[in-house]
């Protein structure tokens, strides 16, 4: 079953570390791992707000979920995501999405072929130390990364099966921000916003111009 990643970024510091213990989060371990995210010279996957990643091995494609009804403050602070991990619906989606439905591929082609074949290539490369911890009430994840181009960003996630009550995560989500004392009306820039603005400005000008980032 697919999920859906529901999630609010935020800025963190010495403090962060504090507030975390005082209001009871469990430290639930802390791992690196190495990202690379592909997309067509001409960024058919990306100005469609659809991300195809290799973190450690293993693929996955993030894709646009429906809007909600009604656009409350918490949902705008939030970005809520398809996360797709069968290699086989990931090259289905991919298709078509750049719509290359003339192009056979299969989830057998673990040597990577297909991704040429799509005309795919590696647009960003990034290794991450994350820090990860949980608080059980309301039950958040919350992700304190430090990326290895000098950026570093908190998440606040929690992860709904799709067609789940994405509401009741948003509310938890913001019950959660609360205990941290964050506050702010604005989202907080992803690694993937900073990476592009450092070493691909066009690129990211692009995203900006079609309200993707």
């Amino acid at each position: 079953m697919m999920s859906v990643e529901v999630e609010r970024k935020f800025l963190f510091s010495a403090d962060t570390l504090k507030k975390l213990e005082e209001i009871g989060a469990l430290c639930i371990g802390q791992t690196q791992f190495h990202d690379q995210y592909f997309d067509t010279p001409e960024f058919d996957l990306t100005l469609r707000d659809t991300w195809l990643r290799k973190r450690e091995g293993c693929w996955e494609l993030k894709c646009p979920t429906a809007p909600l009804g009604e656009q409350c403050e918490a949902a705008a602070l939030c970005t809520r995501y398809k996360e797709i991990t069968s290699l086989a619906d990931i090259q289905l989606r991919v298709q078509e999405v750049i719509k290359d439905r003339d192009t056979e591929t299969s989830a057998s082609l673990l040597d990577e072929r297909w991704l040429s074949k799509m005309n795919l290539v590696c647009f960003a490369e990034f290794t991450t130390v994350r820090r990860s911890y949980r608080l059980q009430q309301e039950g958040v994840k919350i992700d304190l990364d430090q990326a290895d181009f000098d950026y570093s960003v908190g998440e606040v996630e929690v992860i709904v099966p799709e067609g789940g009550d994405v509401q009741s995560a948003l509310e938890r989500i913001e019950q959660a921000a609360q205990k941290l004392g964050l506050n702010g009306d604005k989202r907080i820039e992803g690694k993937m916003d900073v990476y592009l603005k450092k070493h691909h400005p066009q690129h990211y000008m692009k995203l900006v111009s079609e309200h993707i980032l």
